[in-house]
């Protein structure tokens, strides 16, 4: 069979999927190795596949970094143009080392060294996207960060979608300069925007999230295969803490409150105002707060008898906390959110940046979901989207109806046949 070479770059909601993809490929009988931060080194080694580093090397838990990268106006110019495109040279020799002996690199939205390093060497190459706002697609365009509003204006034709994509062109496109700058020197040529349809495989673009989220675009690649997700949250534990096992099990189903692994570093208030919107509607509340917060905060809501209505942990799997909830509240990053419809529970979302205003908006169009953005998040604003999310049984109901659709779906397995049908032959042979 094949070597296999997976490059991605982020947090937990980047590499997750694209460790389930690679444990999937394994056990198809594929030699995988996965290209990414250092940080993860030893997740990706103990889960019995190499591991090759990528820079920029950042640590993902540094805090005023996040700060900075989750900025609702200038999260992705900081991300984009200060970060990553940077080091683009560094980025190429860490793929290019990767890539030695491959037969096959898998690319990451965000790994724009890939695509480079597949031209360079003429080597076979798919690309992944995670969720649909990488598609830019006039025809469904992406909910922006700085004006999720404008999506609501979708209904008055394509032109927004033009506008919207044709702005993102032209504001990347000087983000980008020293990726151009470096193709140039490799006398590659400028090549399409690394953002847009230069981030797409000529071979194989796999979406790796339900065709609930958006159907194809006609100005999508013609070789896109949507896949479903690739649940994979072995991370984060096989079972629930004995503690928090006991709370759920000690009254009725509780709002979970949950940030994912980045925005959690950057909450602030938004615990306390969670747990004054919990107590406004009579509702029991966890709290996913992360590693040196949840400890002060589950002190903080024992009663004078030591009963709680409340309990804080670091971290739970979301696949086991979430269909124990009554309501998820979430910032809709796309490994968060589709775990959230998986769990057939009416969900809140908080969105920050990036893809989580887009992935909110569908969300929302599912039936599943109200929207709260950050600055309005307070207890009395949470309180009256909650009372409607347990009162109003559509959400509910929208929620079962979606977590059915999803459980038919096999993200991995499908993602693994559209590789194989489209890079090997009947014989198992590599094409």
């Amino acid at each position: 069979m094949a070597r296999i070479v997976l490059t991605c770059w982020g947090s937990h909601g980047d590499i997750d999927p694209f460790l389930g993809l690679g444990l999937a490929l394994g056990r198809r009988g594929h030699r995988v190795a996965i290209a990414t931060l250092e940080y993860y080194s030893t997740l990706i080694e103990g889960a019995g596949l190499a591991f090759h580093p990528l820079r920029p090397e950042i640590d993902p838990t540094d805090a005023s970094r996040v700060h900075r990268i989750m900025d609702r106006r200038r999260g992705s110019e900081f991300l984009l143009r200060e970060i990553l495109f940077p080091q683009i040279e560094a980025m190429f020799e860490d793929v290019s080392a990767a890539a030695a002996g491959a037969d096959l690199l898998i690319s990451h939205p965000v790994t724009f060294a890939t695509p480079i390093v597949a031209e360079r060497r003429s080597l076979p190459w798919a690309s992944a996207v995670l969720a649909p706002t990488s598609m830019f697609s006039t025809y469904d365009f992406p909910a922006v960060p700085p004006a999720p509003w404008v999506k609501s204006l979708e209904r008055l034709g394509r032109w927004p979608g033009k506008l919207v994509v044709g702005v993102a062109r032209r504001e990347t496109r000087k983000w980008a300069k020293s990726l151009y700058e470096f193709r140039d020197r490799l006398g590659l040529g400028e090549g399409g925007n690394p953002l847009l349809e230069g981030q797409h495989s000529p071979h194989l673009v796999l979406a790796l999230y339900s065709r609930l989220l958006g159907d194809p675009q006609p100005d999508w690649p013609a070789h896109t295969v949507i896949t479903g997700h690739v649940f994979h949250d072995a991370p984060h534990g096989a079972a629930l803490a004995p503690p928090l096992e006991a709370f759920l099990n000690g009254g009725p189903p509780p709002v979970v409150f949950t940030l994912g692994s980045s925005v959690v570093l950057i909450a602030r208030d938004f615990w306390l105002q969670s747990v004054d919107a919990a107590r406004r509607v009579g509702s029991r509340a966890v709290l996913l707060a992360g590693s040196g917060r949840s400890a002060e905060l589950d002190a903080a809501f024992v009663g004078r008898q030591g009963e709680r209505d409340v309990i804080a942990v670091d971290r739970a799997p979301h696949s086991l906390i979430f269909p124990r909830a009554s309501v998820v509240v979430q910032q809709c990053g796309i490994g968060t959110m589709a775990q959230g419809l998986r769990s057939g529970r009416p969900m809140l979302a908080v969105p920050y940046s990036h893809d989580q205003p887009d992935n909110a908006f569908r969300a929302k169009r599912l039936g599943v979901a109200r929207i709260v953005y950050p600055p309005r998040y307070r207890a009395a604003r949470v309180a009256r989207e909650l009372e409607t999310l347990l009162s109003d049984a559509s959400y509910a109901s929208s929620a079962k109806r979606v977590a059915v659709e999803i459980g038919k779906e096999d993200g991995a397995q499908a993602a693994c046949d559209a590789i194989e049908q489209t890079f090997f032959d009947r014989t198992a042979q590599f094409k």
